[in-house]
């Protein structure tokens, strides 16, 4: 049995206080399959008193959070950060022990954690409207002011970075919160929902109800009285969250996914474009959704690159996230089945396995382990060059020119990311237009995940932004104020 460093409250964060719930979910260890943790099954009325309590400390009547300035706000995202920071080993060991990833992944999501409540902090009093020039006789503002009660859903695939990513930006802005993680890996969010009431976050400004999606889930996107939601999941659910959303008009921001390419050319720095590729598809054992899950390359040097890839993914190593392997496992046996059925389903209608990652030999038997996975020769439409798998799986596709390229990089209907290796400048330009996404990187794959920068999709990739400015603007409504002074 595996130990956990430290066990964060297994309730829900109610008001200020840790409720336990009448029943519980018992949380996995995706390496082994043992239950390393409970944590509270809510239901809609949890998730009532939960939304009833952000709405009272928004409107001044539960704790100190509706009188508090945009200085004081800040000030206090800057010591939340510094709570964090100072539990950086206990919280990345969670993510570890909870997700699966390697511990040197788990740090760095704690430390991308932090960053954000830095960033926000530094940003919350620097949110303001504009002054318009309109006839003389009228002065005319806008204001930006905060949605109210904001609801936040978020995945198990990085549970630490987007709670950051989402409740950094919604407080920073005014905002409170009622945040559904997911159930299969939480334990992170829970620890750090406990700093934030130890470090004197008001009462109710930060609310966590912890469920099974299709229960505290669906109860807090049907719920009448929220005043925005912010998820990030799968399309399918995505599609569904809206829908509930729409009874009541509220707004919603979505980040569904992607199967984003990466498109090397002859002309490529390759040592550092390989290098990319690699880490772009085994990052989080692939359940990323901006996963360069799609390597196109200019057929020229197809072979080569294939050959060099080859190399590299049969040195890849798959192992428990602890021994800080090059990949860990997924994060359930459920997420296991679908992605080997796909590729026994690719190899069935003739697609190659060219290369395979090593799967340590003392790994748990029944770890739900993945190897990485390179799969040549595959058709244009085939499911897997198509269809977000979640898992170490790289598709390679060879293109005859640019415009080859272009048309392939968009024969998908997701758009979240994509990346250009060349060093022909106008071609840069070129690509960073014609391709449909909301990020495309040139010469590097996801600049280091900057929080400054702003983040989301097209298509069924989703739509707002989170992340940078772009992501604390959403969090806020704009008024204008028109004033005839004559």
């Amino acid at each position: 049995m595996f130990s956990l460093p430290i066990t964060p409250p297994c309730g829900a964060l109610i008001g200020g206080q840790w409720r336990d719930t009448s029943e519980t979910l018992a949380v996995q260890r995706p390496a082994s399959g043992d239950t390393i943790a409970f944590i509270a099954r809510c239901q809609a009325d949890d998730v009532a008193a939960a939304v009833a309590a952000a709405r009272a400390a928004f409107e001044g009547k539960l704790g100190a959070w509706a009188s508090w300035s945009a200085g004081t706000r800040g000030a206090w995202l800057y010591a939340f950060a510094d709570a964090i920071e100072a539990d950086a080993e206990n919280l990345a060991r969670l993510e570890c022990a909870d997700t699966g990833k390697p511990m040197t992944q788990a740090k760095g999501d704690i430390a991308a954690c932090a960053k954000y409540f830095r960033f926000y902090a530094g940003a919350a009093d620097k949110l303001h409207g504009e002054t318009l020039p309109f006839a003389n006789d009228y002065a005319v503002m806008t204001l930006r002011e905060p949605w109210g009660v904001c609801a936040q859903i978020i995945p198990w695939n990085y549970p630490a970075q987007i709670f950051g990513r989402c409740v950094a930006a919604a407080l920073a802005a005014g905002n409170t919160c009622v945040l559904k993680p997911a159930e299969d890996a939480c334990l992170s969010v829970l620890r750090m929902a406990e700093l934030a009431v130890q470090s004197g976050l008001p009462e109710g400004a930060l609310n966590v109800v912890p469920g099974l999606g299709s229960e505290a889930g669906a109860a807090l996107a049907e719920h009448p009285d929220i005043d925005h939601l912010s998820f990030t999941g799968s399309p399918q659910t995505g599609t569904r969250v809206t829908q509930a959303c729409a009874e009541h008009h509220v707004p919603v921001t979505m980040e569904l996914g992607g199967k984003s390419p990466q498109l090397v050319f002859a002309d490529a720095d390759r040592e550092a474009a390989l290098e990319a590729v690699v880490r772009g598809i085994i990052q989080n054992a692939g359940q990323t959704c901006s996963a360069g899950s799609r390597l196109l390359v200019e057929a020229s040097i197809h072979d080569e690159v294939v050959a060099q890839l080859k190399a590299r993914f049969e040195a890849l190593r798959c192992d428990v996230g602890e021994r800080d392997p090059d990949c860990g496992p997924l994060i359930n046996a459920r997420q296991q089945d679908k992605v080997v059925a796909l590729i026994d389903a690719a190899v069935k209608d003739g697609i190659t396995i060219t290369a395979k990652g090593q799967l340590a030999d003392d790994a748990p038997l029944d770890g739900h382990f993945v190897v990485p996975h390179l799969l040549t020769e595959v058709p244009q439409g085939h499911v897997v060059s198509r269809e977000e798998l979640f898992g170490p799986v790289l598709v390679v596709q060879a293109f005859a020119d640019e415009a080859d390229a272009i048309r392939l990089a968009n024969a998908t209907d997701f758009g979240l990311c994509a990346g250009v290796w060349t060093r022909d400048g106008g071609r840069q330009l070129r690509l960073a237009k014609a391709i449909r996404s909301g990020q495309v990187f040139i010469n590097n794959y996801g600049a280091a995940g900057g929080v400054e920068l702003p983040f989301g999709g097209v298509g069924r990739s989703g739509h707002g932004r989170e992340k940078g400015f772009e992501g604390l603007r959403s969090y806020t409504r704009i008024k204008t104020v028109a004033i005839r002074h004559g």
